[in-house]
């Protein structure tokens, strides 16, 4: 009877054991990526939105934006440099990265390199025993949540060596072992191919560069024109192209090469790389402090932010410190007010708790993929996906109410960890179009000419490179948008 009982446990064992593997087999899994992906250091780096850069150097003193490198380094000699207070300031306007000039165009080194005087050791500047660099990563480190970046520029007017090749890449390359040894973690180094007209004729051995930079930080995220992690948007007034792919072909890439801002502005959807944009921009008109220059208006900024963050990149904006070796209270101000209004505009999601719906969901209701997820506060991991071969069901909907505060912005996000997907999409509101757009990526924002107070905002998919996703939705209202104004930069 004993044996009876324990074949019949072992059955029953085995049976259920079937049944719930059965069940196991049945539960829809995620859909594949569609290639290129980002790595885990470029993922992080998109979720940063909003990034710092801060020009500073002997320029700051010469009232110039281009230095000749002849520059008496006597004349730098920030007598209240506090880099805590830039690292506040930028915590305050939500920054997560700043990136400093260790080394501008004139040559001028912001730490004591010993490869040569041209720094901070022949100043006056704490008797010639400072270090900006330093300085500046010790603050940034005892923030906590702020990262540090680095500029060393190619382009040498001052140095001998400038001009021949073995001679200064040789130097150069020391100089780069120096900053990403003696100073910690480096989030991104920054690399462009700026030169003048009437600069010697010299070959950079970026390669070389990049290897070394690879070797010494392997998480750190590579900029150029060429990435390889972040590409240069092609402009420096923080635009990026209305259409909008973190992919691109690095092939057809070159750093300096002026005839391809356009494939850098735009991207590629049938890249091969994943390369996402970085928009470059000054908070005053030149990049260095100068004295008679003021901030830009509060309506310029959102106008840059929507259209660098707002079309699936980073923005960097550049926020000189002054002579005294602050930045002056004026940006203090302007940045105070763009954190403001980003705050305000985006804050709330009048999406929150509204009915939603959609044409389809990959593995029916309750399969994990139900257009619910567009409105979690995960925009990478959970997503709204359709069935697979069926693309008139592409669509997701959801029903405001009507009689609510209205909205005037929609934002779109797909789950960029999984592939850049969306070339075309459109925004209904009961029926009538108000948005024809490409691109979305990892965040697109459309404002539009008028103010919403409720009715079935439809997102319709038109193309798309595999399954659509789309990981978050949000309608927000932006008090500061006048449809009709006009910007002038």
């Amino acid at each position: 009877m004993a044996k009876f009982w324990s074949s019949l446990c072992i059955i029953t064992i085995l049976l259920l054991s079937h049944v719930a593997i059965a069940r196991r087999e049945q539960v829809p899994t995620p859909p594949l990526p569609v290639l290129p992906l980002p790595t885990f250091s470029q993922l992080k780096w998109q979720q940063r939105e909003l990034i710092m850069f801060l020009h500073f150097g002997v320029n700051t003193f010469t009232d110039s934006e281009w230095g000749t490198g002849k520059e008496n380094p006597a004349i730098f000699n920030p007598v209240g440099l506090n880099t805590s207070q830039w690292v506040s300031v930028a915590a305050e306007a939500g920054v997560s990265l700043m990136i400093l000039t260790a080394k501008h165009h004139d040559g001028f080194c912001l730490w004591p390199s010993k490869y040569t005087d041209h720094s901070v050791i022949s100043s006056p500047w704490k008797s010639g025993h400072g270090d900006v660099v330093h300085e500046f990563v010790t603050a940034v480190k005892a923030h906590g949540e702020i990262d540090a970046g680095l500029y060393l520029s190619p382009w040498d007017r001052h140095d001998r060596r400038y001009g021949h090749d073995l001679e200064y890449n040789e130097y150069y390359l020391a100089q780069l072992q120096e900053l990403l040894t003696k100073y910690g973690n480096v989030n991104e180094i920054w690399f462009d191919g700026a030169k003048g007209k009437n600069a010697k004729n010299m070959s950079y051995y970026f390669t070389d560069w990049f290897a070394m930079v690879r070797e010494l930080q392997s998480s750190i995220n590579i900029f150029s024109d060429a990435g390889p992690d972040v590409r240069w948007v092609g402009n420096e007034n923080g635009f990026a192209g209305d259409t909008s792919w973190s992919t691109i072909n690095s092939t057809m890439l070159s750093i300096g090469n002026a005839s391809i801002v356009e494939y850098l502005n735009t991207g590629d959807p049938k890249g091969t790389n994943w390369l996402p944009a970085e928009c470059d921009v000054s908070i005053q008109d030149g990049w260095f402090w100068h004295k008679s220059e003021s901030p830009k208006k509060l309506s310029q900024l959102l106008e840059i932010y929507y259209n660098s963050v707002g079309r699936n990149c980073v923005m960097l904006l550049n926020v000189p410190p002054n002579t005294t070796g602050l930045i002056s209270e004026s940006d203090i101000h302007r940045l105070k007010e763009f954190r403001t209004a980003i705050d305000t505009i985006f804050s709330v999601n009048l999406a929150d708790n509204c009915a939603v719906k959609a044409g389809s969901q990959r593995g029916g209701k309750g399969g994990g993929f139900g257009p619910e997820n567009v409105l979690d506060n995960d925009h990478i991991w959970t997503y709204w996906s359709p069935r697979e071969n069926d693309k008139k069901s592409h669509w997701i909907e959801i029903r405001v109410p009507h009689g609510g505060p209205g909205f005037n912005v929609v934002r779109i996000q797909e789950p960029i960890g999984l592939g850049q997907r969306i070339g075309r999409h459109e925004i209904y509101v009961d029926g009538k179009r108000l948005v024809k757009g490409t691109t979305v990526g990892y965040k697109r924002l459309h404002r539009l000419q008028e103010v919403i107070h409720g009715g079935d905002v439809r997102i319709v998919i038109k193309e798309s490179k595999g399954l659509p996703l789309i990981s978050s939705v949000g309608f927000h209202f932006d008090p500061y948008w006048k449809p009709d104004q006009k910007l002038i930069f």
